[in-house]
């Protein structure tokens, strides 16, 4: 395996999932669970993540174009989900448990925080620039770091308080708000064909 080719490809990949950015929104959406339970949603994310990221490197192109939906419409629809639920929690004083344990892991920590229309549009550029061995061990170091990260995020929460873990969580809510806005407007100028 060549080094430099491994790192050229790790690098965009590292940039679109944002493991450090993820780890205030995953506190946000895991804090009222239990150990436990936040245990199988970091599993459940990270192997949604990696199937999804696998399947769409195996089969994505090729239906995309049968079902004629572009990668553009997958980051509109991301980011009305994104959008909701940020708004949800900012205009909410209390945690509450506004999505399903179950489903949390799924929708939206594997899709489309940690495995979005970023990391599927990268993976397709790299899988043609440096084929499918370098690409997919990028995908796998990338979605490990996630994996670390949101492991250590009980660690990271006793060191900065619960009332810092709160601070954090609106802001990483405001923020996820704004990722949302930019996700649905570039989904829209790509599909309009306007400038950015």
């Amino acid at each position: 395996m060549n080094l430099q080719a491994f790192v050229l490809a790790f690098i965009p990949l590292f940039i679109a999932v944002d493991p450090i950015g993820l780890l205030p929104v995953f506190i946000n959406l895991t804090s009222h669970l239990k150990p436990a339970e936040r245990r199988a949603i970091i599993s459940q994310s990270v192997l949604t993540a990696f199937v999804v990221a696998v399947a769409f490197l195996l089969v994505g192109r090729w239906l995309l174009n049968q079902m004629r939906v572009s990668i553009w419409d997958f980051s509109i629809a991301g980011g009305l989900i994104l959008f909701i639920l940020s708004i949800t929690d900012l205009l909410t004083m209390q945690k509450t448990r506004r999505l399903p344990v179950s489903t949390i892991g799924v929708v939206p920590l594997g899709v489309p925080l940690i495995v979005g229309p970023a990391v599927l549009t990268t993976s397709l550029l790299l899988l043609h620039s440096y084929g499918p061995v370098l690409t997919l061990a990028s995908l796998l170091l990338n979605i490990g770091i996630v994996w670390v990260t949101f492991m250590t995020a009980k660690q990271v929460v006793k060191v900065i308080g619960e009332q810092g873990a709160a601070v954090i969580s609106k802001v990483s809510s405001l923020l996820l708000a704004a990722i949302a806005v930019m996700l649905i407007r570039r989904g829209l100028t790509e599909l309009l064909g306007g400038p950015r």
